[in-house]
């Protein structure tokens, strides 16, 4: 299979991102400069490392993001296709997904059904549970990274900051808003519910339209949390410190008064998912063998969930 680059679709920390032509050639030339105008198999993401990461050795998230794409197969993981070196930098082949969920979340343009949301959750933890299933932690879920196709498949993606479960963990690597509060509370021994938790934060958001539970610091994060959700009880960890992060206590909010006109199954899913202390909250077995998933209105089909006009 031979590349050509159409377009530059974005940059990150480690990677820059094309979309490219896929030509069904057999060469060990990967890279074309020719267009092959309309005469090409299908359209690719490729995501290329970055050079002066590469060329002091390869950075760690690069790393984690090869071992899970090539461990992990399941229809709503994102799927890597192929992968080279060209000029000395690793080329990562995708599978080309055209929305994200961020984009429809901020599309004022469409309406969300609360049978879509359905839709959307349970493809979501289908994807994390094949994750789980692995031993592997997403670690970074949030809307940006949550890819839909035009037949309106889910896809988790970029999973640079992935890592197994028996591996040491870093506090600090989900973006703040999802993170779990064991993460910031700065616990290095947590688990797969640390993702149940962002779940929890981006269903509320789809309800809403807007971030949940958002603030600019670590700090500010847990006082916005137990503000909303109450300042827990019976959470050893948490209590040794409050007085470090000088947290008052707070009642719980029913969140009835917030999600006015969300189901009660959903608010039920919604409250499991985000309990303060993680030995509380749901796990992803029991989150979608979840009543909410089985009672009307059922989830939308996925050709059948609503999507931009035009690509991201």
């Amino acid at each position: 299979m031979q590349y050509f680059k159409v377009k530059k679709l974005g940059e990150g920390t480690y990677a820059v991102i094309y979309l490219a032509k896929a030509i069904n050639i057999d060469t060990s030339i990967k890279i074309t400069f020719d267009d092959p105008g309309a005469h090409f198999e299908r359209l690719v993401a490729i995501k290329r490392i970055k050079k002066t990461e590469w060329g002091n050795g390869l950075e760690v998230n690069a790393i984690r993001e090869i071992k899970a794409l090539k461990s992990l197969k399941h229809d709503n993981l994102l799927k890597m296709e192929d992968i080279f070196v060209y000029k000395d930098d690793i080329h990562m082949v995708l599978e080309y997904v055209e929305y994200s969920l961020e984009q429809i979340i901020k599309c004022n343009e469409i309406i969300i059904m609360p049978s879509d949301i359905k839709s959307w959750v349970y493809m979501l933890l289908n994807g994390l549970n094949h994750m789980h299933d692995n031993f592997i932690l997403h670690r970074d879920l949030k809307p940006n990274n949550l890819l839909i196709n035009k037949d309106g498949i889910l896809k988790l993606a970029d999973f640079g900051l992935s890592r197994k479960i028996t591996e040491r963990m870093t506090p600090n690597a989900v973006t703040r808003w999802y993170r779990a509060p064991e993460m910031l509370l700065g616990q290095t021994q947590f688990g797969f519910k640390s993702d149940i938790w962002s779940v929890g934060v981006i269903m509320a958001e789809m309800f809403l339209r807007f971030p949940f539970l958002a603030a600019e610091t670590d700090i500010q994060q847990l006082e916005t949390i137990c503000k909303v959700l109450g300042t827990p009880k019976n959470y050893a960890y948490f209590d040794t410190q409050m007085q470090t992060f000088k947290i008052r206590n707070y009642p719980k909010t029913n969140l009835k008064n917030i999600f006015t006109a969300v189901s009660e199954d959903a608010i039920d899913l919604l409250e499991k998912m985000l309990q303060i202390n993680p030995a509380d909250r749901i796990g992803i077995e029991d989150a979608l063998s979840h009543e909410y998933f089985s009672t009307k209105p059922y989830a939308t089909l996925p050709h059948l969930l609503p999507k931009p006009k035009d690509p991201k």
